[in-house]
């Protein structure tokens, strides 16, 4: 199964950079990982660190997976931040969230886990879904059936680090991946900085992950440059199976033109 990815993390207008992104593809299977610390709590950036390192290093690409693993790897990356509150009272408080995309190479499916609000998107025939679902407050209430307008966007219920240690991430179930996936996790301040419907655009003007990020980055510096917001940290990570470019580039000059002008 051929595998191509490309991964960007940029401070923003932020003084520092809190997020962290990863990969290990192995022979048999592959992981990838970004983390955002949360904001406003100090050691964020720490607790991000010690969630992608720790996921990484318990990965083993050389072996099959399966559900019980992967929780196991959220569970220890959890544990460890944890276990580093407990050893830095100043600390006490950090938390992260994570999302983490695994593929077994060999019988070619996908899981995913997540954390907080840093998301998965899978683009498939033609469409991009968004396949997690954020632990926000806001999420809670439009889940309820509420009106969101006025409430804090960043405003989680739960991260790794943070609650209670009980509560668990949320897991995928088995899907098995088709050849032209395309696969994005990012954190808010990335999905925040570029809609849906123009990732899933972006994806049609580009031959590798790199120009999709690339492009996607391009956008968020230009709405950027129109918002009074100061921008987040934001960061992404691409992963493409098989080919997707042959099945998603546009061979229309009208529809490129299109979504260049709503770049501008």
């Amino acid at each position: 199964m051929n595998i191509t990815l490309a991964s960007m993390s940029n401070q923003g207008a932020r003084a520092s950079n809190q997020d962290q992104v990863g990969d290990i593809v192995g022979d048999r299977s592959a992981c990838f990982v970004v983390c955002d610390g949360v904001a406003g709590l100090p050691g964020g950036d720490i607790a991000a660190s010690v969630a992608r390192d720790t996921l990484l290093q318990r990965f083993d690409g050389q072996q099959h997976l399966n559900a019980q693993l992967i929780r196991q790897y959220v569970n220890d990356a959890n544990s460890a931040i944890r276990q580093r509150q407990k050893a830095d009272p100043p600390h006490h408080r950090m938390g992260t969230t994570l999302v983490s995309l695994f593929i077994d190479r060999d019988y070619q499916l996908a899981y995913w886990a997540h954390a907080g609000d840093s998301r998965l998107y899978l683009f498939r025939r033609g469409y991009l879904y968004h396949v997690t679902t954020d632990h926000s407050l806001v999420q809670q209430m439009k889940d309820a059936g509420h009106q969101t307008d006025g409430i804090n966007g960043n405003l989680l219920y739960f991260a790794l680090g943070m609650g209670d240690e009980d509560r668990d991430a949320s897991y995928s179930d088995v899907v098995p991946i088709e050849d032209g996936d395309a696969f994005l996790l990012c954190t808010d301040g990335f999905w925040h900085g570029v809609s849906q419907h123009h990732m899933q655009q972006a994806l049609h003007m580009v031959n590798t992950p790199q120009e999709w990020l690339t492009l996607m980055q391009q956008m968020i510096k230009k709405n950027d440059e129109q918002s009074n917001d100061k921008q987040d940290n934001y960061s992404a990570v691409a992963v493409w199976i098989g080919e997707p470019q042959d099945t998603t580039l546009l061979h229309s000059l009208s529809e490129a033109a299109q979504f260049i002008a709503l770049r501008d």
